[in-house]
């Protein structure tokens, strides 16, 4: 039977996502269960892609992409894989009529990660949008379901969202990324020389106008999806207040964290705040 070949297949998505993220899994519970399946299928999808470019060093990793973006357009096209990840991945990009502009952005920005770019303003935007930003505009498809005018009036802050998460991805990874990949994302930073505290600040500055813009499209969310945007909000805000406080310095020798201990505390306050309609 299709429904439990599909059933499988999210289920594998399901798992990718509890063994790479607790934040992204925690988060995942505070929604509805509608929307849990769905947004597996995003987070199995945009992970294993990240895995190629960041983690697959022993192997051509080009190649690896070109094959698996051959791969998700033939699903979409098929509109089935027996690749359970892109099956889920194709079934929900259908249901939600997820555009394929921003599956070609991810897949672009993806590919942008195989060279060792020095990136200038330009292709900094480009590659926010490419490989966060429209990861949050394919899960507000699924939030919306068909509501057009809600996608549209929600689509800037999801944007936000998206970018703020990502360069505090950036900056939490930044010693790592530059050590270990030749990346430099900020654009205009040398760190071959240091991080400055003056540099860091320019870029938390940016991360918070971000989370500025983005809390007001949380809480205009549908709200069987609220609390759980809301709870990664509060995971990575947790995240960028830590490393708010750590020197310049010390982020460039260790990765900062939450502990899972906070991570279930910080969902705790999300459902009160829910529960209580202080949203």
């Amino acid at each position: 039977m299709l429904s439990l070949y599909r059933k499988t297949n999210i289920e594998c998505s399901r798992i990718i996502t509890r063994n790479y993220s607790t934040s992204f899994s925690m988060g995942i519970l505070a929604f509805d269960k509608q929307y849990r399946d769905p947004i597996y299928a995003i987070y199995g999808f945009v992970r294993y892609a990240d895995e190629i470019v960041d983690t697959f060093h022993d192997f051509d990793k080009r190649v690896l992409l070109e094959e698996f973006e051959r791969d998700t357009w033939l699903a979409i096209e098929r509109k089935i894989s027996l690749n359970p990840v892109l099956d889920a991945f194709q079934d929900t990009v259908h249901r939600y009529q997820i555009g394929t502009d921003l599956i070609g952005a991810f897949l672009k920005s993806m590919a942008m990660d195989l060279e060792e770019i020095e990136y200038a303003e330009e292709n900094y935007i480009e590659y926010i949008y490419g490989s966060a930003e429209v990861v949050g505009l394919m899960c507000l498809k699924v939030f919306c379901d068909g509501d057009q005018s809600a996608y549209e009036k929600l689509r800037e802050p999801a944007r936000r969202l998206g970018a703020a998460f990502q360069k505090i991805n950036f900056l939490r990874d930044i010693g790592e990324d530059y050590q270990s990949r030749g990346r430099t994302y900020f654009p205009n930073l040398n760190l071959g020389i240091s991080l400055d505290e003056c540099s860091k600040k320019d870029i938390e500055a940016d991360i918070e106008a971000d989370f500025q813009a983005a809390y007001q499209g949380i809480i205009q969310l549908p709200k069987g999806s609220r609390l759980g945007v809301l709870t990664a909000y509060r995971f990575y805000r947790n995240l960028f207040q830590k490393i708010r406080k750590t020197a310049s310095k010390r982020i460039l020798q260790a990765r900062i964290r939450i502990s899972n201990t906070e991570k279930a505390a910080l969902l705790m306050q999300s459902m009160i705040s829910s529960k209580l309609n202080l949203l």
